[in-house]
């Protein structure tokens, strides 16, 4: 199986990090048939990017993750295509661990593990079961191999035929610049199960790859705003789907919270309060608010 990897970035500020994403992934274990970089139409950025670094640039057609993804899936060679957020950096063996599940034929899609390394301190506040807000694979996730809804953004992989049978990522829920929408690769999943509820999707926690963690996300502001939109971004969703892993989460964090109250963890459960409160503060002007039509484009 051939094995491109996409990685999209949107600003010459995150070169570091590109730079680092890269480097990963040209020292795994197993090489990558192709690595894609695909940017925000910005003539300015591309020619950055082309003279800083040997991989295939890519222009979007355009602006926002969903549009980066889904340029990158049109241009990708691989029977397998990967993402990695540009933020994050490849274990030596993640292309080989996420490979492994698809010796499988009924496994159309794997994600695996996203390990958060704080530029400074995990703040007091920040609960792992929260570690959702930093993109971040969260205490409550299985901690072994199991079939599961969706994988993390930061870390996926898809059967090129999943994109062949239910179409890309839909443009008008995925992040856009720092409007913090999300939930597209969930939207997927969920499609790709209405149609082939055969197929399995897998999280492999051996498949890791590590997320930097800036100080500016771990202000409880940052935090605020991603709960917020985390809870607009599934009221769209919640117009086709049912959304049992939300309700099940959702009981999981509160009897954690209670859990916490008694062993005297007070900042972590304010934070999860906070969380909560303002997940469904923007479901509830999610519902007043987002379109009925599932294709319109978000009135924010």
């Amino acid at each position: 199986m051939k094995v491109s990897v996409i990685v999209s970035t949107y600003t010459k500020e995150r070169y570091e990090e590109v730079r680092k994403c890269v480097e990963s992934l040209k020292n795994q274990s197993v090489q990558p048939d192709e690595i894609l970089l695909v940017l925000d139409p910005v003539d300015e950025l591309i020619e950055f990017y082309k003279r800083k670094m040997d991989v295939k640039v890519v222009r979007s057609k355009g602006f926002g993750l969903s549009e980066a993804r889904n340029k990158g899936v049109e241009e990708a060679k691989g029977d397998i295509i990967a993402f990695i957020d540009d933020d994050a950096w490849a274990d030596k063996r993640w292309v080989e661990n996420l490979l492994k599940n698809f010796e499988e034929e009924e496994v159309w899609i794997a994600g695996g593990k996203v390990i958060p390394v704080f530029d400074k301190k995990r703040p007091k506040w920040l609960a792992e079961e929260l570690d959702w807000i930093v993109g971040c694979t969260y205490k409550g996730m299985p901690e072994l191999k199991s079939e599961i809804r969706n994988p993390i953004g930061a870390n996926m992989a898809f059967r090129r035929e999943v994109f062949e049978v239910v179409g890309f990522f839909r443009e008008e829920i995925g992040r856009y610049g720092k409007k913090l929408l999300g939930s597209e690769e969930t939207e997927l999943c969920l499609r790709l199960k209405r149609i082939r509820p055969d197929v399995k999707i897998i999280y492999d926690p051996s498949a890791i790859v590590y997320h930097r963690v800036p100080e500016n996300r771990v202000k409880l502001s940052y935090a605020l705003k991603r709960a917020y939109y985390e809870g607009y971004s599934k009221v769209i969703l919640s117009r086709q789907y049912k959304l049992e892993t939300e309700k099940s989460y959702t009981v999981i964090l509160l009897k954690e919270l209670f859990r916490k109250m008694t062993i005297g963890r007070f900042l972590e459960c304010v934070g999860i309060l906070l969380a909560l409160f303002l997940t469904l503060l923007g479901w509830s002007w999610g519902r007043l608010n987002s379109p009925q039509n599932p294709s319109s484009k978000l009135n924010l």
